[in-house]
């Protein structure tokens, strides 16, 4: 059963909107986009799900899972929809072509045109009694709007004759506008009839199970609403979503209501009752004034509802945006428990800790009502069963447990459901402690000439079952980014050694993961690197001696060329130190910084000196950080000795 009233009262409310009709949950399904959605029915023969798209003049149908299964357009602007009693039929009213159209529920084809007329709009739909019956609106010569309720036979062989206009009880004045109409399959021959002015309007509830309508009840006026439903299995009706109003004595009088705030609602044929408010839907069980389940879309807004006839799905109309998404909800009256659990925020391993928590649901759950627990850990990564846990009278439960294992330990406790209540998991986590071990790495600090072979040992101390340690070798620079050179079980003696080739300073790693006993371990040692360099002198005429030192011999005019070879890098220079010996001793001069080529060359002219007896001696260094980086070490080359003669 449904309410069409929240069509017209949702159009009001948001104006122009967009629905995105798809299946709940599926990237996959196909789609489509509907502006100002209209008349929201569900068909249990067909298990469809029908919408109007108002300003497109589209009918839309979905399966149960809200898959798009058929459109069809050409309908102007409808206003609302309803099925025959059989779900074979769909009914949509056309006010701008003053009429309604049967369409075959099954290919959303037209079968039949029923004209009401130019004067009359229709506005409203809903089946019963056998008939179709529509709320429409007229205006008068004095431009004055008036609304009645008509009626369309559908076993009248002709078109024509199967309208009949004027159906509102004498003693029901004519209303302002076109009324707001339900029906309730559970009670084939009523209909709720209300007036939908922008005024407080009327509630009349009307017997159309024979051959012209009968009040069974009415007000006068005095109603604001948005929405009305009839209940099934009792004179009432329930008003925006919220207030129920019994007509049992042919009057409307307050029955008392239910506990959450609605917009609308939908009322089911069995009873059950889904109320829209804001982005949420609440789930009444028959005559209960307390929401047994609620549904929160995760959107803005929440627009009409619909149940399947059988009550096994309900159907929302949630947005965001203005653009409206059909979502299907399944076990809408099994009630969610809640259920907590609470371990220890840390533990010893290999001793008892006690796990407690509690489960509620606003429907009891059955007496002696089991919970399932799985324990997860660093032993059991996809956990183990425990032995199951009865909840208590009051809800709560308890239950101890050794952890054979330590680090993060997983607490996981699962109700299955029942016919009543819907599954519910919830966990918890412990921490859970573990021994510490050792583990070493030689050669910090340690400088080495470039290109030496240099082996690194980790030895990992003791451990429980993970044996495994892993080797990273971190180059400076940002051009090398860290990683493994080596992973493997140590050897007996605990060691696993990995031999690296030292062009850079270097940052090791060793890592050991932890076992289930053990906490994991890291060491870590910087070893160095310096550069390889060297000079080569040119333009000498010779080479000798003076003392013990070995000197290159140039003539007084000759400009000396020194070529430093230095491992290359971007951006970096040498620094070329020079010194002159006079009195006895080395005096430095102006050190000078030159690139290095990309090919590793830096070539310096010295300057011919233009007299005799000078020595002189030069060296090339790269100096970390000064020297255009700091992927080495400070490296000072060996000295030149130059003399200078006639």
């Amino acid at each position: 059963m449904r309410s069409t009233s929240a069509a017209t009262a949702l159009a009001v409310l948001f104006g122009s909107v967009a629905l995105s009709v798809a299946a709940a949950g599926s990237a996959s399904a196909q789609s489509a986009v509907v502006t100002q959605p209209v008349g929201l029915v569900t068909d249990g023969a067909l298990q469809r799900v029908f919408v109007a798209d108002q300003d497109n003049g589209r009918i839309l149908a979905t399966d149960y899972s809200g898959t798009l299964v058929g459109v069809n357009v050409g309908f102007g602007r409808p206003s609302d929809l309803a099925l025959s009693g059989d779900g074979l039929t769909l009914y949509a009213a056309l006010p701008t072509s003053h009429e309604i159209v049967a369409v075959d529920a099954a290919t959303l084809q037209v079968r039949t045109r029923y004209d009401i007329g130019a004067g009359a709009d229709p506005r409203e739909v809903a089946f019963a009694g056998g008939r179709l019956w529509f709320s429409y609106r007229t205006t008068d010569e004095h431009g004055s709007f008036h609304g009645n309720l008509g009626s369309i036979d559908p076993a009248a062989t002709d078109a024509a004759a199967a309208v009949a206009l004027g159906q509102l009880p004498d003693t029901v004045a004519p209303y302002y506008n076109a009324a707001v109409l339900d029906a309730d399959p559970s009670e084939p021959g009523r209909l709720a009839f209300l007036d939908s002015g922008d005024s407080p309007g009327a509630l009349n509830v009307l017997d159309v199970s024979g051959a012209t309508p009968q009040v069974v009840a009415k007000s006068d006026g005095g109603h604001n609403f948005a929405d009305i439903d009839l209940v099934p299995g009792g004179s009432q009706v329930l008003l925006n979503g919220s207030r129920k109003l019994s007509y049992a004595d042919g009057t409307f009088t307050e029955a008392g209501g239910l506990t959450e705030t609605g917009w609308s609602a939908d009322v089911s044929p069995s009873g059950l009752v889904a109320q829209a408010y804001d982005r949420h839907v609440n789930v009444y069980k028959q005559g209960a004034d307390t929401p047994v389940r609620r549904f929160d879309t995760g959107t803005s807004t929440i627009g009409e509802v619909a149940w399947a006839p059988d009550s096994s799905r309900l159907f929302a109309l949630s947005g965001t945006n203005s653009s409206y998404t059909l979502k299907a909800f399944t076990g809408p009256t099994l009630s969610v428990p809640a259920l907590t659990v609470d371990a220890p925020a840390s533990a010893t391993r290999a001793k008892q800790l006690t796990v407690k928590g509690r489960i509620t649901a606003n429907v009891p759950l059955p007496t002696g009502a089991k919970l399932a627990v799985t324990r997860t850990d660093l032993d059991s990564p996809s956990g183990k069963a425990l032995p199951p846990v009865t909840v208590k009278a009051d809800g709560t439960y308890s239950f101890t447990d050794t952890p054979p294992a330590g680090g993060t330990v997983t607490y996981k406790v699962t109700y299955a459901g029942d016919a009543e209540h819907t599954s519910a998991t919830a966990s918890d986590k412990v921490a859970v402690s573990r021994a510490a071990t050792t583990l070493t790495l030689n050669n910090n600090g340690k400088l080495y000439n470039y290109g030496a072979d240099v082996k690194f040992t980790a030895h990992l101390g003791t451990t429980y079952k993970n044996r495994k340690v892993e080797i990273y070798a971190d180059p400076f620079g940002s051009d090398k980014p860290k990683k493994l050179v080596k992973s493997g079980t140590v050897n007996t003696s605990g060691n696993l050694s990995v031999t690296l080739d030292m062009t850079r300073d270097t940052a090791v790693t060793a890592v050991f993961a932890g076992d289930s006993r053990y906490k994991p371990k890291t060491a870590k040692v910087t070893a160095y690197a310096r550069v390889k360099v060297s000079t080569a002198v040119s333009r000498h005429y010779k080479t000798a001696k003076i003392g013990s030192t070995s000197y290159y011999w140039f003539h007084k005019s000759t400009d000396p060329l020194l070529t430093t070879t230095m491992s290359y890098y971007p951006g970096r220079n040498q620094r070329f130190d020079l010194q002159v010996y006079y009195q006895g001793a080395w005096h430095p001069g102006d050190s000078q910084y030159f690139p290095i080529g990309t090919n590793g060359k830096s070539a310096v002219r010295l300057g011919a000196p233009g007299q005799s007896g000078i020595r002189a001696r030069m060296r090339s260094v790269y100096v970390n950080g000064s020297s255009g980086d700091s992927v080495n070490s400070t490296t000072y080359g060996s000295w030149k000795y130059l003399y200078f003669s006639n």
